[in-house]
C-alpha cells in the first residue's frame, strides 16, 4: 500500500492549476441551483490517532469550513457525508478485498464528524457505505427535490470518495465543480492524478476562493 504523506497542497497549487488549464471548460457555478458536498470530515481521516488517518487532511478544513459558510450566507445546500459501515464488514460490499476488516465502523470515534467541521443547523449529515455517496443514499432524490443542478464537492479521499461521486454525479447530469484545495489524498502524486483525470472529462476543477468569490457576487 503507498505511504501517507504530509505535502504541501499550497505550494503545489499553481502547478497543478496551471496543468489542468487546457481542460478547463467555461462553466460557471449556478449559485441558485447548487449545493455542496462535504465528503467524509471524520476523525478516522483527520486526527492523527485515526485509523486511516491522512497527513495532508487537517491542512483543507479551514478552506471547507469557509466554503460551507459561503453556502449557508447564500441559502443553498450543505450535506455532510459520513462514512461508517458494519463492524463485521456485512455492508461493506468489496471493499474488505482491499482494506481488510474495516477500519470506519458505526458507533465508533473514527466514524464521527471530525469536530473542527461541525455541520451546523439547516445542514444534511448522510451515512455512506460506499465511495459514492449516491449508493445506498437518498442523495440523488434530495438534490431533485430542490433542483439542484451544480454540485460542489470537498473533502477526503481526492482519489476515492470524492472522485467516485464526482463521476458518478456527472453521469447523472450534474455539472460537477471539485475543489482542488478542499480536497485531500493520500499523497501528492494521487491528487494531482485525480485532479487531472477529472478535469480531463468530469469536472471543473476550482477553489474555495473562486467558488467564495461567486456565492458572493450572487
Amino acid at each position: 500500500m503507498a505511504a501517507k504523506e504530509a505535502y504541501d497542497l499550497p505550494a503545489a497549487l499553481p502547478e497543478i492549476m496551471a496543468e489542468i488549464e487546457p481542460f478547463r471548460r467555461d462553466v460557471s457555478l449556478n449559485v441558485d441551483r447548487a449545493a455542496l458536498l462535504v465528503v467524509d470530515m471524520q476523525n478516522g481521516f483527520l486526527d492523527p490517532k485515526g485509523v486511516t488517518y491522512l497527513p495532508a487532511a487537517p491542512a483543507i478544513v479551514p478552506t471547507v469550513a469557509a466554503v460551507a459558510a459561503a453556502f449557508r450566507r447564500a441559502g443553498r445546500p450543505v450535506i455532510f457525508t459520513r462514512h461508517a459501515v458494519a463492524a463485521d464488514g456485512g455492508n461493506a460490499g468489496l471493499m474488505p478485498i482491499w482494506w481488510g476488516r474495516p477500519s470506519l465502523t458505526e458507533g465508533t470515534w473514527d466514524a464521527e464528524l471530525v469536530a473542527a467541521l461541525p455541520p451546523a443547523p439547516g445542514d444534511v449529515v448522510l451515512p455512506k457505505i460506499r465511495y459514492s455517496v449516491f449508493i445506498a443514499t437518498d442523495l440523488e432524490q434530495r438534490l431533485r427535490q430542490v433542483r439542484v443542478e451544480d454540485v460542489v464537492i470537498a473533502g477526503v479521499m481526492t482519489n476515492l470518495c470524492c472522485e467516485t461521486t464526482a463521476r458518478e454525479a456527472f453521469m447523472r447530469d450534474y455539472r460537477v465543480f471539485f475543489l482542488a484545495d478542499g480536497t485531500a489524498a493520500p499523497t501528492l502524486a494521487m491528487h494531482r492524478a485525480s485532479l487531472l483525470n477529472l478535469a480531463y472529462a468530469f469536472a471543473t476543477i476550482t477553489t474555495g476562493k473562486e467558488i467564495i468569490d461567486r456565492l458572493g457576487a450572487k
